[in-house]
C-alpha cells in the first residue's frame, strides 16, 4: 500500500520567503552538472562541421558519407531519446545520470583511432545515442528539483551549456586545425577531457523524489525533498500519484496536443539550425564570404549570445513571447538569403547573424518546454521522444544539405530552411502554452495547460 504524501507546513507556492542557502546551492550545482552534459552534446556535435573539410580530404568521403557523419550522432539521438527515457522513468533518473556518461567518456576517447568513415559513423552513432538519453535522463531530474521561481531560467541555461560547448568545440579547433595543424582526430577526440570532469563531477547526485514518490517510495522521496527542495516545492509533492510509466499516455487524449507540440516546436527549431551549423564554412564561402571558418565561429558566438538572452528573459516576458515571435524573424532572415544570396556578403553574413540569434533565442524553448507538460512517470519518456522526432529533421536535414546546396543551389536550400521556421511558428501560435510561475504539477495537468492555451490565445 502506498503511505499518502505529508505536505510540509510552510508558505504558498508565490511566497517571498528567502531560499535556504545551502538548498539553493544544491539546485546550482545540479544544474551545473545536467549542464555539463549539455556542454559535452555541443562540444560533440560542433567539431564535427569544421573537420569536415579535411576529413573529407584525408578519407576520400563522397556527399553521402559527409552527409551520414554528419548526421550520424543526430541518428543516434533518435535511437538515444526514448531508450534514456524509458529507463529514466522505469528504473530511476539517478543510475542512468552516470551511465549516458561513461558512454560519452568511451566514444570520445574512441575518436583518436579512427581509421575508416563506417568506424567514424558508428562511435558517433553511439555517442549519441548517449547525447540522446542524456536529454531524457537529465532535463526531467533538474525539472524536478527546480522551483517555480527559477525553472525556465535554469532549463534555458541548459541550452546556453549547449551552444557554449558548441562554440568551444569550433574556437578550439579553428586554433588546433590553423595554427598548429592538428589532425582531425584529435580535435573530435578532444571531447574526452570535458566527458571525463562531468563524469566525476556526477557521482553521487540524488535520485530525484518526484520519481521516488511515483513509484510508491514516499519516504524516501519526502527526505531527499525536505533536504533539497523549497518548502512550497516539497508541498507541492502532495500532487504526485503513485502510477506506472506508460510510453502509451504520450497519445493519449489528455496529452496528445502536449506531445505534437514540443515534438513540432523542436523539430522546427533545429533542422534549420543543424543543416546550417554544421555546413557554415561550406556554406559561407559559396556566398562570398572568404573565411568561413571565421565566419562560423561568428555566428556560433552570436547563437551564444541569443541563448543567454533567453535565460535572462523567460522569467520576465513568459514562454510564449520568447517562442514565437524570434521563429518569424528567423524565417524572414532566412528568406533574404534565399532570394539575394550572391547580392553582397555583408548582407549575407547579417541575415546569418540575425537568424543565428533569433533562432537560438527560441530554441532555448526546447530546454524548458518538454520537461513542464508531461507529468512524472512519463516526463523521461515524453523528452525523450521529442528529442527523437526533433532529430528526425535535424539528421535529415544535415543529410540532404550538402546535396542540396549541390542540386538546388544555397537560395533554394535556404528558402526550403525559411519555411521550416515558419511552420514552427505558426504551431506554436495555437499550441504554445504559458507555464511562467506555475507549479510543476499544474504545468504537467491537461485541464490547465488547455485553459492556459486558451487564454493566451485571447
Amino acid at each position: 500500500m502506498n503511505t499518502p504524501v505529508t505536505p510540509a507546513p510552510g508558505p504558498s507556492l508565490q511566497s517571498s520567503v528567502a531560499p535556504d542557502p545551502q538548498k539553493k546551492r544544491f539546485l546550482y550545482k545540479l544544474s551545473g552538472v545536467i549542464a555539463g552534459g549539455m556542454f559535452i552534446d555541443g562540444f560533440i556535435l560542433g567539431g564535427i562541421g569544421l573537420v569536415m573539410p579535411a576529413m573529407t580530404s584525408d578519407l576520400s568521403l563522397s556527399a553521402t558519407w559527409q552527409g551520414l557523419i554528419g548526421a550520424s550522432a543526430l541518428i543516434g539521438i533518435f535511437f538515444g531519446g526514448p531508450l534514456g527515457g524509458y529507463f529514466a522513468d522505469k528504473i530511476g533518473r539517478k543510475p542512468m545520470f552516470i551511465v549516458d556518461l561513461a558512454i560519452f567518456l568511451l566514444g570520445s576517447a574512441a575518436q583518436f583511432f579512427v581509421a575508416d568513415a563506417w568506424q567514424l559513423f558508428l562511435i558517433r552513432l553511439l555517442m549519441g545515442m548517449a547525447i540522446g538519453a542524456d536529454y531524457a535522463i537529465g532535463w526531467p531530474l533538474l525539472v524536478e528539483f527546480s522551483p517555480a521561481r527559477l525553472r525556465g531560467k535554469l532549463m534555458a541555461f541548459q541550452e546556453v551549456a549547449w551552444y557554449v560547448g558548441y562554440l568551444l568545440s569550433y574556437a578550439v579547433g579553428y586554433y588546433m586545425s590553423t595554427a598548429i595543424h592538428a589532425d582531425w582526430r584529435i580535435i573530435l577526440g578532444m571531447s574526452t577531457v570535458p566527458s571525463l570532469i562531468v563524469f566525476l563531477l556526477r557521482l553521487g547526485t540524488p535520485e530525484s523524489p518526484r520519481w521516488l514518490i511515483s513509484k510508491g517510495r514516499v519516504e524516501e522521496g519526502m527526505a531527499i525533498a525536505r533536504e533539497c527542495m523549497e518548502e512550497a516545492d516539497v508541498r507541492d509533492l502532495a500532487n504526485e500519484k503513485s502510477e506506472r510509466p506508460d510510453f502509451r499516455k504520450l497519445f493519449s487524449p489528455q496529452y496528445l496536443k502536449s506531445t505534437i507540440f514540443v515534438c513540432m516546436f523542436w523539430v522546427c527549431n533545429v533542422t534549420p539550425y543543424f543543416a546550417i551549423a554544421t555546413f557554415s564554412p561550406i556554406v559561407l564561402e559559396s556566398l562570398g564570404v572568404e573565411d568561413g571558418l571565421a565566419g562560423a565561429l561568428l555566428l556560433n558566438g552570436v547563437v551564444v549570445a541569443g541563448a543567454l538572452a533567453s535565460m535572462f528573459l523567460i522569467e520576465r516576458v513568459g514562454r510564449r513571447k520568447l517562442s514565437i515571435p524570434p521563429m518569424w524573424i528567423a524565417a524572414v532572415a532566412l528568406v533574404v538569403i534565399g532570394l539575394f544570396a550572391h547580392v553582397s556578403p555583408i548582407i549575407i553574413l547579417v541575415c546569418f547573424i540575425t537568424f543565428s540569434f533569433f533562432n537560438a533565442i527560441s530554441t532555448a524553448l526546447t530546454g524548458v518546454y518538454p520537461g513542464e507538460v508531461f507529468p512524472t512517470e512519463i516526463r523521461g519518456a515524453g523528452v525523450g521522444f521529442a528529442t527523437a522526432f526533433s532529430r528526425i529533421g535535424a539528421a535529415a536535414g544535415t543529410f540532404i544539405l550538402p546535396m542540396s546546396v549541390e542540386g538546388l543551389g544555397v537560395g533554394a536550400t535556404m528558402l526550403i530552411a525559411a519555411s521550416i521556421c515558419v511552420l514552427g511558428a505558426v504551431i506554436s501560435q495555437y499550441l504554445a502554452p504559458e507555464t511562467k510561475g506555475l507549479s510543476l504539477s499544474d504545468t504537467s495537468a491537461p485541464m490547465a495547460k488547455a485553459a492556459l492555451a486558451k487564454a493566451a490565445a485571447k
